[in-house]
């Protein structure tokens, strides 16, 4: 075992690769207007494949319309009582207590506000899930302490239960789940777009109907058939994993954040072509966000206004969506045409080498 040193100047990381790609156009309940949005990856086809769908976007007079339906953090703590008949008693009376937590998790953080409460009965463990709402903040952290001190109150209230742990996987954090799917880990989105036919032909060279046919077969079908959890899409975590690094998220949320699902249709020759992300985890305050890097990309992203908590992290929310939509977009387009994807990866890498744009 080596001893613990000093951090050196040689220890600093070598910063990924970032562009500014865009503007794309935006409109929905969280963001309006257009923005370049920045993309932090060592995959340079990526710029321009999203640049594609961000063209697309400005073509459109609403642009991508984004709709965020919900927002809240969640942590499940483990409770153990004897059997499950004790089990089913403790939930009982924390689902009677709702107040009483509400006002304890209101003293916890000026911002976090409890929701609501789920649990699960196995035999004699009990996972309780508390769903919260934590202003800008991602509301990880907010949410654990939250959790933590409403734990150590039902354990000295309520009689024949232990503790078990503050986090009981139940919640579910950086996981692939069905659960989070169902009922939502940070920001649930949905970008829409809808393309009139000549755009398609011009700018995505194919058609409505073929893009609409590739999702069926290989979204649906072929992740079914790959036995995927809540997910059909073609790349989500691409886009997510350059946006989040480049705007100073915990890049490991993009286990959960990649589990949406593409739809897209053919009305009459134009495209519908829509995103939904359910487990979207952003935010424009906390820990990486005082990065200088990162403070510059959230100022001009427009998510360090002086707004009610929790608008800045959702306008980010309908950007990070967006944003995957465009990526998403190109690639389906793409992989509609024999060989373009490659020649396009072969193309972009050769004439991009080592050197990149900061």
């Amino acid at each position: 075992m080596t001893a613990d040193r000093t951090p050196t100047p040689a220890d600093s990381p070598t910063p990924v690769p970032t562009r500014w790609v865009g503007p794309l156009r935006i409109s929905g309940n969280a963001a309006n207007g257009e923005t370049h949005v920045p993309l932090a990856t060592y995959e340079s086809p990526l710029w321009p494949s999203v640049a594609r769908g961000a063209r697309l976007s400005r073509l459109v007079a609403d642009g991508i319309t984004v709709t965020l339906v919900d927002d809240r953090m969640t942590r499940s703590v483990l409770l153990r009582t004897t059997d499950a008949e004790g089990a089913h008693t403790a939930a009982r009376n924390i689902h009677a207590r709702m107040e009483e937590l509400r006002a304890l998790t209101r003293e916890s953080s000026r911002y976090a506000e409890l929701l609501a409460v789920r649990h699960e009965i196995t035999g004699p463990l009990l996972f309780v899930r508390f769903e919260f709402a934590t202003g800008d903040a991602a509301g990880h952290n907010m949410a654990t302490l939250a959790a933590d001190r409403l734990l150590n109150h039902l354990l000295t209230r309520l009689p024949d239960i232990t503790y078990g742990s503050v986090s009981g996987n139940y919640c579910t954090d950086k996981k692939a789940t069905a659960i989070n799917g169902i009922l939502g880990r940070g920001k649930n989105a949905t970008a829409e777009l809808l393309i009139p036919q000549p755009l398609v032909a011009r700018h995505l060279h194919t058609t409505s109907r073929r893009i609409a046919q590739l999702n069926v077969d290989k979204n649906l079908i072929g992740t079914l058939l790959a036995g995927g959890i809540r997910s059909a899409n073609a790349h989500y975590a691409n886009m997510l994993l350059a946006f989040y690094l480049a705007t100073g998220q915990d890049a490991a949320n993009i286990v959960e954040g990649s589990q949406g699902i593409t739809y897209a249709a053919d009305r009459g020759g134009d495209l519908y072509f829509s995103c939904t992300l359910p487990n979207l985890i952003v935010g424009t305050v906390g820990n990486g966000k005082t990065l200088p890097t990162v403070e510059e990309a959230l100022t001009r992203l427009a998510c360090r206004e002086a707004r009610p908590a929790g608008h800045n992290a959702r306008r980010l929310a309908a950007l990070a969506a967006a944003t995957v939509l465009c990526g998403e977009l190109s690639l389906m387009a793409a992989q509609t045409n024999p060989g373009e994807l490659m020649r396009a990866h072969t193309h972009l890498e050769r004439r991009n080498g080592a050197h990149h744009v900061h």
